[in-house]
């Protein structure tokens, strides 16, 4: 099963239903399950802006299971829907590059400790989960 690592407090904005697109500077064509896992980085700037929603940010851990659904070029058209959509969640700059246009499937609690990976990168369920 594939797999994306992601800095937090990104992940857990996903795992939690509040974040529905990942942006990426590269294309993917791949569609379907993917795992999101928190890595060891943080975005320390971010923390702050998202404390009202008294999140968890775990570390090395699969946090949910979504599913990828379209990788979309980012225009000027998009940049505005985003922003007009949640400026809080996806801020007020204009991006460059790919967003990865996702739906939750489940949460996922675990304890188990996962080494993250850049890229896609293959998830060994019965091994790792």
């Amino acid at each position: 099963m594939k797999a994306l690592t992601l800095k937090q407090p990104y992940a857990s904005l996903i795992a939690n239903g509040l974040k529905e697109y990942e942006f990426r500077s590269w294309k993917t064509n791949y569609r379907g399950e993917l795992y999101i896992h928190a890595g060891t980085g943080i975005d320390k700037d971010k923390f702050s802006k998202f404390s009202k929603y008294n999140l968890e940010y775990p570390k090395s851990k699969i946090v949910c299971k979504v599913r990828l659904i379209d990788c979309i070029k980012i225009d000027d058209e998009f940049n505005k829907k985003i922003i007009s959509m949640n400026s809080d969640i996806y801020g007020t700059k204009p991006r460059e590059g790919y967003a990865w246009k996702i739906e939750l499937i489940e949460k996922i609690d675990s304890d188990k400790i996962i080494k993250g990976k850049l890229g896609l990168w293959n998830l060994d369920i019965e091994k790792d989960l």
